[in-house]
């Protein structure tokens, strides 16, 4: 007996020397329970807690199983045993194949830095979604709309939206059900009454041709004994609207359809499947009469249907849909980022002006999405709601940017009363809003309109502040330009007739988006696009936008290395291969098209290009003057020198030795001709125009030889002096400046051109009101008025890229190994500054860094999460004047003494948090 007591007291001891087991476990790129998922290849991933117990791991083990009974003792579908790995992030799954509507549960555990073994963590799940066009035996359903003949702007076609419906019964209670549905076009679905999801615009925008997106939804609480009603909304979205351009890429814009599948288990073990078929009935006779993502939305509730999607509707008067098999060509597979959803509201409007009938309102930030409406109107009143993004100097609306999207929506009142309204299939970017055609009588208030901002449903990720005003405005631009753009593809702007996938912008920003928010999975998703389009072609092109709906067998430098550029970085930033592996084929596809295109001049393609896309005071005027003055051969031959060695990088990750050294010695090659063509031995641009691009591909790119780019370099600071200081980029340029004068040691140029208030410069636009990036640096001023050039967009996020060196050297954090393993902190101070501060959500967990300073004291913060060293540098510093929590630096310590050298003091840090401090 006593023995026993003393065994229980033992265990007891035991279990509590257990560490803390893991947190936040996601599957492949940050998916949380996930039902639904694209992947049947996953991987794991898991952060350590932050404890003074555990520092580091040693080891761990994964373990996944059919049913959450089976862990932790019975993982009949993966034990990975143990690992002796620091490894705590992409750990492939290396278990049973698995199949569509796999539900997996798994755990983790892990061995710390002394190798004491952890808790297991709570259990997580997901749920796989139909992988195959086998899984389902649905037919496409829709009606005929395009027998309408309605025609639009410039003629095109447009489809009334389909209200379409299925009631059926169920006899018994349900245990579980799951709705797969997607639609060529936007759809919202409801069950028995009541909405499915939140999502917006479902199921987003893909290469239509070659994969549609699904959807997965869990049912279960909705479903009800007896009859039930399935009913779905449909509408254009971009599969059959104009933004597709008038080709026939997409079946010549048929009309929309949708396809469905409920799968309904029942408490008796039996099952029940209702497919989208020839037994729907539809009407386009509904409240919604027209729906364009360029021109908005009619809204007629003449004609809504009272309780249509319910199960006591009646619905014999309905047509009878049209049916169509699905296509073996097109793949349908589940959507592998998230959807769009409404995330904010924005209900501080400001009543700016009031017209007899017609009022204007200003929410104060450019944005994207729909407004909320609420007005008292008279029955058969027409409430017409337009937008703008800023407003000419009568305060009457500045549109000529938006060029032939009409962007207004309507809405026809039934009845006297206050009406409420939210369009549901298109989307604006706007600030202003202009409501007319309400109650004569009622006096316009604030509360009238509401801004409902809309994008794809990602988290924050980093945070950046400082002492400085415009500087912190500068980010909160780039943030609402970031996140505005993002609408289920990365668009080049939210507003005109265009929203296009771009790649040269999204290659661009790609970085920047990385740290503000978890994009992770958006771009691994919008990259698949870019590669079925890039497929096309057999010359390994990649088209200037994704989806390609121009089709136009053309490609640029600098947009098309988005298919090596956009993967490298990803990879950089978060650690994961597989996105590597994803895109290498690609990759050394577009190096093929490179190469397709020599002609006469050796290693020099002869291609089409942007050039340095919108660089201020262009030689050319008008549109002429867009693609900036950098020589575009020096621009194409830069590029293709640049990927070229990135696929060797790549190469070299993932294994491939003869394709690391075939594309480095093509590197060399190109290099070479590059040196030889367009500079001369006093590192000076030769045969063609001077510029500041010209100088920062070459160094950026390391072009030149070491002796060479020194003198280039001064020459890069002559160009800049030339321009008094200010920036002489577009879109090429602009992201690589910082960097290079950074690593020329030249911070203080840089703070002094960030800091310029007159254009052109990052704080122009500020200064004339800009709540978003620009399209172009003087889209607008106070001054002079509008940039008289149609192309004009006042939310582009391209100029953004700034904010990558704002997280990595003002504040001072960023990656040192991929995904943040090791971690550099070297932020750099500037009299223009007294603080600034970034987080940021590694792969590891919270990463931060928070500096300021006074006449005689900088003070340093730093957090580094779990499973992770920081290399952290101290400016202007002596080893006699660095405190560490309060403690001058010692090997007994959790940092080390790197070197110290110039006034630099660089030490090595474990996880955990510190404050340093340094005497100025």
């Amino acid at each position: 007996m006593v023995s026993f007591t003393f065994l229980g007291v033992l265990l007891a001891c035991t279990e509590k020397f257990l560490v803390k087991g893991p947190e936040h476990l996601t599957v492949s790129e940050g998916f949380k329970n996930p039902i639904g998922f694209y992947n049947d290849t996953p991987s794991f991933s898991w952060k350590l807690p932050v404890s003074e117990a555990v520092k580091l791991q040693s080891a761990y083990q994964v373990i996944a199983a059919t049913s959450k009974e089976f862990l932790p003792n019975n993982p009949n579908l993966w034990d990975s045993k143990k690992q002796e790995s620091p490894q705590s992030t992409f750990v492939k799954y290396q278990g049973e194949q698995l199949k569509s509507r796999q539900n997996v549960f798994w755990q983790v555990r892990y061995w710390n830095q002394d190798g004491k073994v952890s808790e297991w963590s709570a259990i997580n799940s997901f749920e796989l979604g139909l992988l195959k066009n086998a899984d389902w035996k649905a037919k496409w359903i829709g009606l005929n709309t395009a027998k309408d003949s309605i025609k639009g702007v410039r003629n095109f076609l447009m489809h009334k939206p389909q209200y379409l419906r299925k009631g059926f019964e169920l006899s018994s209670d349900v245990t579980s059900a799951r709705l797969y549905i997607t639609a060529k076009g936007v759809f919202d679905v409801h069950l028995n009454g009541k909405d499915v999801s939140d999502d917006v615009m479902t199921p987003g925008w893909t290469p239509y041709n070659h994969r549609i997106e699904t959807l997965t939804y869990d049912v279960t609480s909705l479903l009800q004994t007896g009859v039930n009603a399935l009913a779905v909304e449909l509408a254009s979205g971009w599969h059959s609207g104009r933004i597709s351009r008038g080709r026939a890429l997409y079946e010549n814009f048929a009309s929309p359809k949708i396809l469905c599948q409920l799968e309904v288990v029942m408490k008796d073990g039996s099952k029940h499947t209702i497919i989208s078929d020839e037994s729907w009935k539809g009407t386009t006779n509904g409240p919604i009469r027209l729906a364009g993502i360029y021109d908005g939305e009619i809204y007629d509730a003449n004609f809504e249907i009272p309780d249509w999607n319910t199960a006591t509707f009646d619905d014999r008067s309905w047509e009878l849909v049209e049916v169509e098999t699905i296509s073996r060509d097109v793949k349908l597979a589940p959507k592998r980022h998230h959807t769009v959803k409404n995330q904010q509201v924005l209900k501080d409007a400001e009543i700016v002006s009031v017209d007899e009938n017609s009022a204007v309102f200003n929410l104060k930030q450019n944005m994207v999405g729909v407004p909320k409406v609420k007005v008292p109107m008279k029955k058969g009143d027409t409430l017409k709601i337009r937008f703008s993004e800023m407003l000419l100097k009568d305060h009457t609306f500045y549109t000529k940017n938006y060029r032939s999207a009409k962007s207004t929506d309507y809405y026809i009142a039934a009845k006297d009363g206050v009406v409420e309204y939210v369009a549901k299939f298109t989307f604006h970017g706007f600030q202003f809003v202009e409501l007319s055609g309400y109650d004569k009588n009622a006096k316009p208030e604030s509360s009238w309109v509401q801004g409902i901002v809309q994008h794809s449903d990602f988290e924050k990720n980093g945070t950046f502040t400082s002492s400085h005003d415009k500087l912190n405005q500068l980010q909160s631009n780039i943030t609402w330009g970031l996140r505005d753009n993002f609408f289920d593809i990365p668009t080049d702007c939210p507003q005109r007739d265009e929203r296009l996938g771009w790649t040269g912008d999204a290659q661009v920003i790609a970085p920047t988006s990385l740290f503000n928010y978890d994009t992770h999975a958006f771009w691994t998703a919008w990259l698949q696009s870019l590669r079925e389009n890039q497929s096309e072609h057999e010359s390994g092109l990649v088209p200037w936008i994704v989806p390609d709906v121009l089709q136009i067998n053309r490609a640029s430098p600098g947009w098309g290395d988005a298919v090596v550029l956009i993967p490298w970085n990803i990879y950089n930033i978060t650690g994961d291969k597989r996105v590597l592996k994803e895109n290498f084929e690609a990759a050394k596809k577009w190096i093929g098209f490179y190469k397709s295109k020599i002609e006469d001049k050796e290693f020099i393609p002869k291609m089409r290009s942007f050039g340095d896309w919108l660089q201020p005071y262009p030689t050319k005027t008008g549109k002429g003057g867009n693609s900036g003055d950098t020589s575009k051969e020096l621009i194409i031959t830069a590029y293709f020198a640049h990927s070229s060695l990135l696929v060797s990088k790549m190469a070299g990750i993932l294994g491939h030795s003869k394709d690391e050294k075939e594309y480095y010695d093509l590197h060399k090659n190109i290099a070479g001709v590059f040196r030889d063509t367009f500079f001369d031995k006093n590192g000076k641009v030769k045969n063609v125009k001077e510029t500041q691009t010209s100088y920062l591909l070459a160094i950026y790119f390391d072009l030149l030889k070491p002796e060479t780019k020194i003198k280039a370099q001064k020459h890069l600071l002559e160009e800049i002096k030339k321009a008094d200081y200010h920036l002489g980029t577009g879109f090429i340029g602009t992201p690589i400046l910082p960097k290079v004068l950074d690593d020329m040691g030249e911070i203080d140029l840089m703070y002094k051109i960030l800091f310029k208030e007159t254009y052109p410069s990052w704080f122009y636009s500020i200064n004339q009101g800009a709540t978003t990036m620009w399209e172009r640096w003087n889209s607008y001023s106070q001054a002079e008025g509008y940039n008289p050039q149609s192309m004009n967009s006042l939310n582009h996020y391209a100029y953004g890229a700034i904010g990558q060196w704002m997280y990595e050297r003002i504040a001072g954090i960023a990656p040192l190994a991929p995904g943040y393993k090791k971690i550099k902190i070297a932020p750099l101070p500037n009299d223009r500054l007294t603080s600034a501060a970034a987080s940021i959500n590694t792969p590891y967990g919270l990463a931060s860094t928070s500096w300021k300073k006074d006449k005689e004291t900088f003070i340093l913060d730093v957090v580094i999460p779990p499973n992770t060293t920081a290399e952290i540098t101290v400016p202007n510093a002596s080893i006699e004047s660095v405190t560490v929590n309060g403690h001058i630096i010692n090997e007994k310590s959790n940092i080390k003494l790197i070197d110290s050298d110039q006034g630099l003091i660089n030490i090595l840090a474990e996880p955990g948090t510190y404050k340093i401090q340094t005497k100025l």
